[in-house]
């Protein structure tokens, strides 16, 4: 009997889990905030499941951590007119991410959508 390896990585039902939180934020609804006060908000929340999931297999956390930004898109495209369309909200997004590359705590890692 060989023991080849053992990755700890986040489990399937922690990563559904903690989907499941970011799906009921509603980020694409709270058109009231600013870009900055859903940093000031999530960032504490997203960096603390940085942290602990992604200690040992960091690499697990990249799909999640690209959804989030997927939805923080969404939150851009329902907020501003001029970016509704999807070509101008990816040139808005690297303007942005360019602009601030730390207001978010997951951009340390993933910054593309």
């Amino acid at each position: 009997m060989t023991f080849t390896s053992f990755a700890p990585a986040i489990s399937k039902a922690a990563l559904k889990k903690i989907s499941g939180t970011v799906r009921r934020w509603r980020l694409d609804r709270r058109t009231g905030q600013t870009l900055a006060d859903l940093a000031q908000w999530m960032n504490p929340i997203v960096r603390g499941w940085m942290q602990y999931y992604g200690r040992f297999n960091r690499s697990a956390l990249y799909s999640f951590l690209q959804r989030i930004n997927a939805y923080l898109v969404r939150f851009l495209r329902h907020k501003f007119k001029r970016v509704r369309s999807f070509k101008k909200a990816r040139m808005g997004w690297q303007r942005i991410t360019s602009q601030y590359p730390k207001a978010f705590a997951h951009w340390a890692w993933v910054n593309t959508f």
